[in-house]
């Protein structure tokens, strides 16, 4: 690795719920125990307890009376403020800085001889892939709603400003890898985000009598096409998690579709371990739930587009549907029937998409780019 001496910041964009981009974080930081973690707000009643014991430190909006609840929600009212929150943090003592960001923190400030590697786990979606929407959906106003696509507009050009501060972009897939490329127009290298595939392990004898398929539930999600499938096939489906979109699934649900609250992490193991196949019918820039449910042995039925594609091997972990129909996943479902799927072989694919295999990477990755550096210099 780099010089013992080499002094390390992490950059994330909030810490208000743990996710999969909290567990990139850290697992740098078991690589940097002793780095600082910046970050625009923490919210340490929603966090785990665990994020206390880390050196946290925030922007100025922290100070502002914006609520832990509601703060993501309430993050449209400060988004004009999001550019000078990350770049008044102070990175002047640091001689590698490691940002993941989904939003802003890319653009952090650093100095020239600073070794800035930005992990994306996605370019900011309401500013790229989601901005018409995003302006339709705004809740404000008539002059609130006129001044959105000015400020958005302005984010814009931040965030592309911002992503070509970094020495190196890292993306989660060859998909987001692809649309940094189409909106930063900067190549990035890959390096796909840690699974926790030693907690998912296969049970001996898994009951394999209903499909899951677990979210939280918005529109892109696509619920609505595997509870349409299942009902239409007359087979069993266990559907888990809330959101704004449950009261319409449980709308359009028959006798064959049973509803589950959000799930404790290790009762949705006991249901992915039992399940005859996952069904992911959305589209996601990597997609963490897909590798979990191939480390416990269990098939994946896939919309064939982001990460999926990545992740699932026709014929080997599961299977990929090509539209996002009822029936072309009724197609899909049916196929996958006719398989007889191998456990051992699914776990050992989703090996290669472990914490240890993230680590690795990374620190390779940062050892090379150093070395580089240090050469220049």
């Amino acid at each position: 690795m780099a010089p013992r001496l080499m002094r390390v910041a992490l950059i994330h964009d909030y810490l208000i719920h743990q996710g999969g981009s909290e567990n990139c974080v850290e697992a740098l930081l078991e690589i940097f125990p002793q780095a600082p973690v910046y970050t625009s707000y923490f919210s340490a009643q929603t966090m785990p307890e665990r994020w206390q014991r880390h050196d946290i430190r925030t922007s100025f909006l922290q100070k502002l009376p914006l609520g832990t609840k509601n703060y993501q929600s309430r993050l449209q009212y400060v988004l004009p403020l999001m550019p000078m929150a990350y770049e008044s943090l102070d990175l002047r003592e640091f001689d590698l800085v490691l940002s993941s960001s989904h939003a802003f923190a890319k653009g952090v400030l650093t100095r020239a001889d600073t070794l800035h590697l930005s992990y994306i786990h996605t370019p900011t979606r309401y500013l790229w892939d989601l901005y018409q929407e995003y302006i339709w959906d705004y809740r404000g106003g008539w002059f609130k709603q006129a001044l959105m696509p000015l400020a958005l507009h302005y984010l814009r050009m931040w965030d592309f400003q911002a992503a070509q501060r970094p020495d190196t972009l890292i993306a989660n897939s060859q998909h987001v890898a692809r649309r940094i490329q189409s909106y930063y127009r900067r190549p990035a290298l890959v390096i796909h985000p840690p699974v926790d595939v030693d907690y998912f392990r296969p049970v001996a004898h898994p009951q394999a009598d209903y499909y899951l398929i677990a979210s939280r539930w918005v529109p892109y999600k696509r619920g609505d096409l595997a509870i349409a499938a299942c009902r239409q096939l007359g087979v069993r489906l266990v559907v888990v998690g809330d959101g704004p979109e449950l009261k319409k699934l449980k709308q359009m649900a028959g006798p064959t579709i049973e509803f589950l609250p959000h799930q404790p992490r290790a009762k949705l193991r006991d249901l992915m371990a039992n399940c005859k196949a996952l069904i992911f019918p959305g589209e996601e820039d990597f997609g963490i739930m897909p590798v979990e449910a191939q480390a416990c042995g269990r098939p994946v039925v896939a919309y064939g587009r982001g990460g999926a594609l990545e992740t699932v091997v026709p014929g080997i972990t599961g299977l990929h549907f090509a539209h996002q129909t009822v029936e072309s996943l009724i197609k899909a479902l049916k196929a996958s029937e006719q398989v007889e799927w191998d456990p051992a072989i699914i776990r050992a694919h989703s090996k290669q998409f472990a914490r240890t295999e993230y680590q690795s990477a990374m620190k390779a990755l940062i050892q090379e780019q150093w070395t580089r550096l240090s050469h220049r210099h």
